[in-house]
């Protein structure tokens, strides 16, 4: 179904700008509770995907990111300095690695559902119970692009 014409460009730009907006804004809310852990909204996307089994490798986290190889190995080094995680020699293919939590990182995955419901909270705030309802419906129902 086409929503818009070519006369509604400035409207498809404003829809794309808020969306990246609220991003970024989900992004600050998180990084002020992770402030005290010195690790970046980035860096927790990796650790709570890390956390949840769903990447152990770069190249998983790379896929579920969408991030280049050089910026995650950039990162993955980062982390791995902080002591979060630690990189592990696959023994069926020497050239691969697998990611594992370090104790500290397991530690730090312990307060992400905390942190990440403060961040939300935060950033939901403006909603009323049955606009967030509604956002909800509506959120998941454009997901499904995502996936597909």
């Amino acid at each position: 179904m086409s929503h818009f014409t070519s006369d509604d460009v400035d409207t498809v730009y404003t829809w794309g700008r808020n969306i990246n907006r609220l991003n970024c804004a989900k992004d600050r809310f998180l990084e002020r509770y992770l402030a005290p852990y010195e690790i970046t909204a980035a860096q927790f996307k990796v650790m709570l995907l890390m956390n949840q089994k769903r990447a152990s490798t770069s190249a998983e986290l790379c896929r579920c990111i969408s991030l280049d190889s050089g910026a995650m190995s950039r990162m993955l080094d980062r982390l791995e300095n902080k002591n979060m995680i630690m990189r592990v020699r696959s023994t069926a293919d020497r050239r691969q690695h697998h990611l594992a939590l370090t104790e500290k990182g397991q530690l730090f995955c312990q307060e992400i559902g905390g942190i990440a419901v403060k961040a939300f909270n935060d950033l939901l705030a403006p909603l009323t119970p049955a606009e967030l309802n509604e956002f909800d419906r509506l959120l998941k129902k454009l997901a499904v692009l995502a996936d597909s």
